[in-house]
C-alpha cells in the first residue's frame, strides 16, 4: 500500500449500553473494561496466566506463559497439558449443567432433538472408543465433512478428546475441494454422513468422499465413517467404510480424554488463499479453548439461563468457536440448525428464535441484508410478527455489516432493546478480536467498536506507523494473543510472509484495511486486496457498499474494481433491488438515480462507472458474497474457478449486464 486509504463514510449515530445489561455484565462498565486492558498491557503474563488457570482445568499445570523465542511461532503455556473436550463436557459432570440442555438440534424438516451434557458427554466417548478400536489415535488428521447435525459436535468432540486433529471441510464444498484437503492434510480417517439436507432437498455427500478418495493421493484413509442421515443410496466399501451408529453401539459411555500439550493442534481448517491455494490454518489446544470461552463469557456476557443460537456451519470457524467449542465450555444451551434461512419460508429464523426463546443470536451481515429484503415483500414473515421478546443481545459475524442493515437489524429483530455486537475476527485469530461489550460500549451503526482486553489493535502504514485517526491504513495486532493461528500447516513461510512481513515490525497483518475515529472505535473498510485506486484516490469497498444500500431502493450490494485506462480502476457495483429487476430504460433510470446517490453521499470520485442488477449476488451456502468472482464477471470475463460452493451459480450469468 503507497498510501493511506480514503475514509469517505460519515455515521453520527451512537447508541448508549442499555442499563439493565450494564449491571451483573462479565465486564461491567468502561471503568472495569479499561482496568483489564490496563493490566493486560502493563503485565501480559501475568494476565493471560491468571485467565488460563481461572477458566481452563489443566492436567498439568504450566510454568511459562509466553514463549517468543521463535516468533511468529509463538508458543502459550507450552509445558502445561489439557484436553479440550474434558473442559467441555467433563468438567460439568458434577454440577447442576450435567442434567442442563447442551443442544436443541432443529433439523431442516422442522424435527427436534435435544441432549443434555451428560447425554452428549456419553456419545462423544462411546464415538470415541469406536475410533480407538479401529486404531486411530493422538496425532492423526481427521476430515470431518458432515451436515450440521448433533453428530458432527460429537465427531470433532471426539477427535479432540483423543488428540485426533480435525480438519472440518463446509458440506458445501466439491470433491475436488475436500481431495485438495484430504491430501494436504495427510488424512487417515474421514467421517461424513450419507447424504445432508437443505431446503427439502437431499445432497449427496458420501458419493462425494467416495470421488475424493479416488482421485490419488488419499492412501493413508484406512476408514471412512459414514452418519446415516436419510438412509439414501451409498456405494459401500467393504473393509473400509463403517457405520457411525455401528462403530458407537456397544462402546462403553466413559473414554479417558488424553492428556495433550497446550500447544498440540487442535485443528486444521482450510480458508482461501490468494494464491488460489487453501491455507491450512493451525490452531492449537490450549490457547485456542482459552480465547473461544473468554470471549464467550465477554462479548456474549453469557448467562447460565442463556439459549444461545450462532447461525454458522461448523465448516467454519464460527462453528468451531461460537457452536463445538465456546458455548459448551461455558456450560451453555445452544440451538444447532441444518436448514437454511428461507425453507419453508423467509421466517424461518424469527420462528425458531420464538419456539426456542434464544436469549442471544448470532447470524451474518449477509443473511441479515437477504431476511431484511425478504420481510419487505412478505410481510407475513416479516420479524415484526414474532415474538422476539426472550431476546437480549444479537450480534453479526463474517464480514462488516454497513449501518443500514445494522439499523434494520436493530430495529426490527431487537426492538431497539438489544445491543448490535458487530464482531471483528477471523479465522486465524482463532475468536473476537473487535467488537462491543454489552455491559460497555456505545454503538456506532457500521463500527465493530473497540479491542477487547489484550488485543493489542492498530491501524498503520506501509511502514508499520501508526496513523492518525481518520487515516485509513493497515489493521494490524501489535502483540500474541492466546487464540492466534500458529502456522499454515505445512507452510511455515507462507504463514510468515502472509501474517508477519518484515516490514510491519513483527505485528500480525490482518489483511483488512481500516480507520479509527477520535474516540478510538474501529471501522473496517473491506480487504486490502479488494481497496480501489480510482484516478489516485484509495477506496474502501465497504464504504460505497454502505452508501449504496442507504438508498431506499437497494437491498444489497456488493463493489469491485475492474482495470480503466482512464482513471486506473473503475468502480463496479452489483446491486440487488428491494423491487423487482429492472430492464430496459427503467434500468438505465435506476443506475442513474444510484450514481447520483454515491456522488452526493461520498463524492463524485466513487460513482461508479457500472452498475449491474440481479436477484441475489453470488453467495457460498455460508452466505459470503465471492467477490474474486464478481471481479471476473466486471472484467468480461469467463468464470472458470470451481463454483460447486456458491448457493446460486446461474446468477452470474444475470449479473454480466452492465448500465
Amino acid at each position: 500500500m503507497s498510501s493511506g486509504i480514503e475514509s469517505v463514510l460519515t455515521e453520527t449515530r451512537v447508541f448508549p449500553p442499555f442499563p439493565n445489561l450494564v449491571e451483573g455484565a462479565a465486564i461491567s462498565g468502561m471503568k472495569e473494561y479499561q482496568a483489564l486492558c490496563d493490566e493486560a498491557r502493563q503485565s501480559p503474563d501475568d494476565f493471560w496466566g491468571r485467565l488460563a488457570r481461572e477458566n481452563l482445568n489443566w492436567t498439568k499445570p504450566f510454568s511459562q506463559v509466553l514463549d517468543e523465542s521463535e516468533a511468529p511461532f509463538y508458543r502459550w503455556f507450552a509445558d502445561g497439558e489439557m484436553n479440550v473436550s474434558a473442559n467441555c463436557l467433563d468438567k460439568h459432570l458434577a454440577t447442576p449443567t450435567a442434567n442442563k440442555t447442551a443442544l436443541i438440534f432443529e433439523a431442516d424438516d422442522g424435527k427436534v432433538t435435544s441432549v443434555t451434557y451428560k447425554e452428549l458427554h456419553a456419545r462423544v466417548c462411546k464415538f470415541a472408543n469406536g475410533l480407538k478400536s479401529l486404531g486411530h489415535q493422538a496425532g492423526e488428521r481427521a476430515i470431518i465433512y458432515l451436515p450440521m447435525s448433533i453428530e458432527a459436535v460429537v465427531a470433532m468432540q471426539a477427535c479432540a478428546r483423543l488428540g485426533i486433529i480435525h480438519s472440518v471441510v463446509f458440506g458445501g464444498f466439491s470433491s475436488k475441494s475436500l481431495h485438495e484437503r484430504t491430501v494436504d492434510v495427510g488424512a487417515t480417517l474421514v467421517i461424513t454422513a450419507d447424504e445432508q439436507v437443505r431446503g427439502g432437498k437431499s445432497i449427496p455427500l458420501k458419493n462425494a468422499v467416495d470421488e475424493a478418495l479416488s482421485m490419488g493421493g488419499c492412501e493413508a484413509v484406512s476408514h471412512v465413517v459414514v452418519y446415516k442421515r436419510t438412509g439414501g443410496p451409498v456405494q459401500w466399501n467393504e473393509g473400509r467404510d463403517i457405520w457411525m451408529n455401528a462403530l458407537s453401539e456397544g462402546q462403553s459411555d466413559q473414554c479417558e480424554p488424553v492428556s495433550l500439550n497446550a500447544e498440540h493442534p487442535l485443528f486444521i481448517l482450510y480458508t482461501s488463499g490468494s494464491t488460489g491455494k487453501p491455507k491450512g490454518v493451525q490452531h492449537a489446544t490450549a490457547g485456542f479453548l482459552l480465547w473461544a470461552l473468554l470471549t464467550v463469557k465477554w462479548t456474549f456476557d453469557a448467562k447460565d439461563s442463556d439459549v444461545f443460537w450462532c447461525t454458522a456451519d461448523v465448516g467454519w470457524v464460527t462453528g468451531h468457536t461460537y457452536i463445538t467449542y465456546g458455548p459448551l465450555a461455558a456450560g451453555l444451551t445452544q440451538v444447532v440448525f441444518e436448514g437454511i434461512p428461507t425453507y419453508p419460508n423467509v421466517g424461518r429464523f424469527w420462528e425458531m428464535i420464538q419456539r426456542h426463546k434464544v436469549t442471544v443470536f448470532y447470524t451474518a451481515p449477509t443473511a441479515i441484508r437477504s431476511l431484511s429484503k425478504a420481510a419487505e415483500g412478505s410481510p407475513d414473515y416479516h420479524p415484526r410478527e414474532y415474538d422476539l421478546s426472550s431476546l437480549r443481545i444479537i450480534g453479526s459475524v463474517g464480514e462488516p455489516i454497513n449501518p443500514e442493515a445494522w439499523m434494520w437489524y436493530y430495529t426490527n429483530v431487537g426492538r431497539e432493546r438489544c445491543p448490535v455486537l458487530d464482531t471483528w475476527w477471523q479465522t486465524e485469530t482463532g475468536a473476537h478480536m473487535i467488537t462491543p461489550l454489552p455491559g460497555v460500549t456505545p454503538l456506532k451503526p457500521g463500527s465493530c467498536t473497540l479491542p477487547l482486553p489484550g488485543i493489542a489493535a492498530a491501524v498503520v502504514d506501509e511502514a508499520g506507523e501508526p496513523l492518525e485517526s481518520g487515516k485509513g491504513g493497515f489493521l494490524v495486532v501489535q502483540r500474541p494473543w492466546p487464540g492466534m493461528i500458529r502456522t499454515i500447516w505445512g507452510d511455515p513461510e507462507r504463514f510468515k510472509k502472509s501474517y508477519f512481513p518484515s516490514e510491519l515490525k513483527g505485528a500480525y497483518l490482518a489483511g483488512d484495511g481500516a480507520q479509527c475515529d477520535a474516540d478510538g472505535y474501529f471501522w473496517i473498510m473491506g480487504r486490502i486486496d479488494d481497496v480501489l485506486n480510482v484516478s489516485g484516490h484509495r477506496l474502501g469497498t465497504m464504504e460505497v457498499e454502505s452508501a449504496l444500500v442507504s438508498h431506499s431502493l437497494v437491498a444489497e450490494a456488493a463493489v469491485v474494481g475492474r482495470p480503466d485506462a482512464t482513471t486506473g480502476e473503475a468502480v463496479v457495483a452489483f446491486v440487488v433491488l428491494n423491487g423487482p429487476l429492472p430492464e430496459g430504460a427503467e434500468a438505465a433510470k435506476v443506475a442513474k438515480q444510484l450514481r447520483d446517490w454515491v456522488a452526493k453521499e461520498i463524492g463524485p470520485i466513487a460513482k461508479p462507472k457500472d452498475i449491474r442488477f440481479g436477484e441475489n449476488l453470488p453467495k457460498t451456502r455460508s452466505g459470503k458474497i465471492m467477490r474474486r468472482l464478481l471481479r471476473v464477471v466486471a472484467q468480461g470475463e469467463s468464470v472458470t474457478q470451481d463454483v460447486s460452493t456458491l448457493e446460486n451459480p446461474a446468477i452470474l450469468d444475470q449479473l454480466s449486464q452492465a448500465w
